[in-house]
């Protein structure tokens, strides 16, 4: 703990001057301040910490996410274009227009249905993006509630 002086202008430092006292209640309430000013420090110093390290974790994990999920869309679109480049090899071993229709009707039903499970995995994949990024946030709130 901080001690302060019986005066204000100690003897020793400034000979021939009139000390002044300074009241017990005075000292006491001012080491008090002095104290509680450090602790206060102390916890907002840490807080600060704890906040700096949860926001470096979150935005490391929506990195990580949001490279997961470029690769999932890189991943639909060659999965796409080669059922398209298929498609077109199909279309071109085709010896009458119906066969072609039924090839292209064949490849547009099973796109959509492609497309469907595409989207699914790709809004699960998003939910998991943005949970697993609030996850630190939500940690730290409920430690700091606790």
């Amino acid at each position: 703990m901080t001690q302060f002086p019986e005066t204000l202008f100690p003897e020793s430092l400034f000979p021939g001057k009139t000390a002044l006292e300074v009241p017990v209640a005075f000292r006491e309430m001012a080491e008090k301040s002095v104290t509680q000013a450090r602790e206060t420090y102390e916890k907002f110093k840490e807080a600060a910490e704890n906040t700096n390290g949860v926001i470096e974790v979150m935005f490391s994990t929506a990195t990580r996410g949001a490279t997961d999920y470029s690769s999932k869309l890189v991943e639909i679109a060659q999965i796409n274009t080669n059922a398209a480049f298929d498609l077109a090899t199909q279309l071109i071993g085709a010896t009458s227009v119906a066969q072609a229709a039924e090839l292209l009707t064949d490849h547009g039903r099973k796109q959509l249905e492609t497309l469907q499970t595409q989207a699914r995995e790709l809004a699960e994949l998003g939910q998991k993006v943005a949970t697993d990024a609030v996850e630190p946030i939500k940690n730290s709130a409920s430690k700091a509630f606790k």
